[in-house]
């Protein structure tokens, strides 16, 4: 499995610091992520009660025959992080306005990891910016060739 990408994190937010978060899955979950079936855009992290959750992400069954009848596949999950990590990640959210939103999700060690991203979003006119940028960048390669 090759990590999938939230491309509209790096789009809405600009990506201060990045963090590497375990997930708590269910076994067919971790299927279906290994099948590349996880939806990131639209999804953020929270931190509530010295806890990490994910909020949003959508992971389809792995075989929808088989899975139980009361599965939600955008139920909210829970991310693995040390102690330290969460109250440092809390402090920052609460004192600079910060947001956490999940970046990448990738297997390491066999083990399934989220890439999380404090991030601030970014006005219209940054955004204008960027996209101004990208083609930039492109018609100098273009004009290289």
């Amino acid at each position: 499995m090759e990590s999938i990408t939230n491309k509209r994190a790096y789009y809405d937010y600009e990506i201060l610091e990045k963090f590497e978060a375990g997930i708590a899955l269910l076994g067919f979950e971790v299927k279906s992520i290994k099948n590349g079936r996880i939806n990131l855009s639209g999804s953020y992290v929270i931190v509530k009660n010295n806890e990490a959750w994910l909020l949003g992400s959508d992971i389809p069954p792995y075989q929808p025959q088989n899975t139980p009848k009361n599965y939600d596949s955008k139920r909210t999950r829970k991310l693995l992080l040390k102690r330290q990590e969460i109250r440092e990640l809390a402090g920052k959210i609460q004192e600079k306005n910060l947001t956490l939103v999940p970046l990448k999700v990738y297997t390491k060690n066999h083990k399934i990891k989220l890439e999380i991203g404090l991030a601030r979003s970014r006005k219209k006119a940054d955004k204008r910016e960027l996209i101004k940028k990208r083609e930039d960048k492109r018609e100098m390669r273009k004009a290289k060739k």
